[in-house]
């Protein structure tokens, strides 16, 4: 099969955070796309962008193995192959450590551990294959530094990130790049409700711990993603980057 005119790119969750943003952006890029869980209106939105658009119900369940092969054998079904992937997974929660319960850690495993792992083990054997490809675990800052009031969320979150280093010195030797960025202090629903920042005092109390002084948002977040999925730059690999604001 000949390599396709347009790279294909693999979004597991197009419904909220960063995922409209990094759609919109691949597609400008000369992407098609896959998409677990479209939000309304993205994909007709991308096929005016010129994108081939699949969307799979359900897709954002990475947490489930049987949903990641899904994406991964859908767009291989679809398109031939694989040339970027970037997934976001996990909720954010809060509580001390004496305070909380296995039940809380089973959840945060689930989410911000499980899923990022099913992704890459269904995601890299097609890259494998095909000795190439660009892979993006979204995962957190809180990962990067002791997080008081979310020890059980940053503590998956250093592995999710440790997780993926680990399979881009598997994966090197093949030309596929796996890499990690994290968030914190964003302006988007789950972090507002967990942080309690849709409140404008509290929001300004935390803005003031962040050293630029103001919460990040998707759309730049998104812009932020491009080198490590988009095809213009592969000589990176096996790399973390924060984006927080000079907070981590």
């Amino acid at each position: 099969m000949s390599v396709p005119a347009r790279r294909v790119a693999i979004i597991n969750d197009g419904s909220f955070y960063v995922g409209p943003p990094l759609a919109r952006d691949l597609a400008e890029r000369g992407h098609d796309l896959v998409i677990g869980d479209p939000a309304e209106g993205l994909v007709t939105e991308l096929e005016a962008l010129g994108a081939h658009v699949v969307a799979v119900a359900g897709g954002r369940r990475v947490q489930d193995e049987a949903v990641a092969l899904e994406l991964a054998d859908v767009a291989v079904k679809t398109f031939g192959r694989i040339d970027s992937a970037a997934m976001f997974s996990g909720r954010v929660v809060t509580g001390s450590i004496l305070k909380s319960q296995r039940a809380d850690l089973d959840s945060v495993y689930e989410g911000c551990l499980v899923a990022p792992y099913n992704f890459l083990q269904a995601i890299l054997p097609v890259m494998e294959k095909q000795k190439s490809g660009q892979m993006l675990i979204i995962t957190s800052a809180a990962g990067s530094r002791p997080t008081p009031g979310a020890p059980l969320y940053s503590s998956l979150r250093a592995a999710a990130t440790m997780l993926a280093k680990n399979a881009a010195g598997e994966m090197a030797r093949h030309n596929v790049q796996v890499n990690a960025v994290g968030t914190n202090f964003m302006d988007f629903p789950e972090f507002l409700r967990a942080s309690g920042a849709n409140d404008p005092e509290v929001r300004k109390k935390i803005e003031g711990q962040v050293p630029l002084g103001r919460l990040g948002t998707v759309e730049e977040f998104g812009k932020f993603c491009m080198p490590f999925i988009d095809g213009t730059s592969q000589f990176v690999t096996g790399q973390y980057v924060s984006f927080s604001g000079g907070w981590s």
